[in-house]
């Protein structure tokens, strides 16, 4: 179990991914300062590799210290991209499932997300420092503050008609379609099994979308959960020769076979809403004609 925040604590922000300067941190840095944390930032800030925040050896020690440090209780990733499995696996793991800490991000940071989960250990997908100034993130940034310092998260939604009806409880998992996709066959790769799934993505072909979701269910990822949940599927692209379904169809398409509850329109993903949502922790899933609630048990 880890220890929700106090005032006082320690957290550090890091980049795994993408580069980052301090400039664009600086509106988070002073919302944590706000909530009576003490912040410190990685050596990744503002550090430059091409795309990314410094090469791999940085990203790699910057993690792993963070990771090693008692004195931090939580670490939150400044901004997603790609490049968190590039070090994945050089990561060492050993302190930290000693001492676990909370760690914090979405998108390419869903990779190790779903690491720390088939750890044993919960984390928390949330908003991330660089989208902290944008508009409209106002309640994304509250409900962080709610998951990171123990407070009871619990999420009423909207009706949407392509919404199946029913009740699930099991461990909440998933995140970013794209990571997901590449996780699987690796030592990373979640294990939906009975699980309330999560789904979101961003800028991706419809094409491409369909092609994951193929991917998924013929390697079993889809079968056996206990319930979905479909977060924004924002910026779809598509090809000269359209494809001919929206992203959300897509998932009704390779879905509708099986009979648990399904809700879309969960704002999680790459939109100013996006709520915190606890991996690892039992929830429960209810969807009715009325609208969806979720709730940890």
């Amino acid at each position: 179990m880890i220890p929700p925040l106090r005032p006082g604590d320690k957290i550090a922000i890091i980049a795994t991914a993408r580069k980052i300067t301090l400039p664009e941190i600086e509106t988070a840095i002073r919302t944590f300062m706000d909530w009576g944390l003490e912040v410190v930032t990685g050596r990744t800030i503002g550090a430059d590799y091409n795309q990314f925040a410094g090469d791999d050896a940085l990203r790699l020690q910057d993690l792993q210290q963070a990771l090693d440090d008692d004195s931090i209780k939580a670490i939150i990733c400044a901004r997603g991209g790609y490049g968190t499995t590039r070090i994945l696996d050089e990561v060492d793991f050993t302190g930290f499932q000693k001492h676990p800490k909370w760690i914090v991000g979405f998108s390419d940071v869903t990779a190790l997300l779903a690491h720390v989960q088939n750890l044993g250990l919960e984390s928390i997908h949330a908003i991330m420092p660089v989208l902290f100034p944008k508009p409209g993130t106002a309640d994304s940034v509250d409900t962080l503050r709610r998951a990171l310092f123990g407070e009871e998260l619990y999420y009423d939604v909207a009706p949407h008609p392509f919404n199946r009806t029913g009740t699930a409880t099991g461990q909440l998992t998933g995140g970013n379609l794209s990571m997901l996709y590449t996780l699987t066959g690796t030592r990373s790769a979640v294990d939906t099994t009975g699980k309330i799934l999560f789904l979101e993505d961003l800028d991706e072909y419809l094409y491409h979308v369909d092609r994951m979701l193929v991917h998924l269910d013929r390697s079993g990822k889809l079968a056996g959960l206990a319930g979905l949940l479909v977060g924004d599927m924002s910026d779809m692209r598509d090809n000269a020769v359209p494809f001919g379904k929206t992203a959300y169809e897509i998932i009704l398409e390779h879905t509708g076979k099986y009979n648990y509850p399904v809700c879309y329109g969960f704002p999680v993903g790459h939109e100013p809403l996006n709520l915190a949502l606890v991996c690892g922790r039992e929830a429960q899933l209810e969807v009715n004609e009325a609208g969806v609630k979720l709730r940890y048990v």
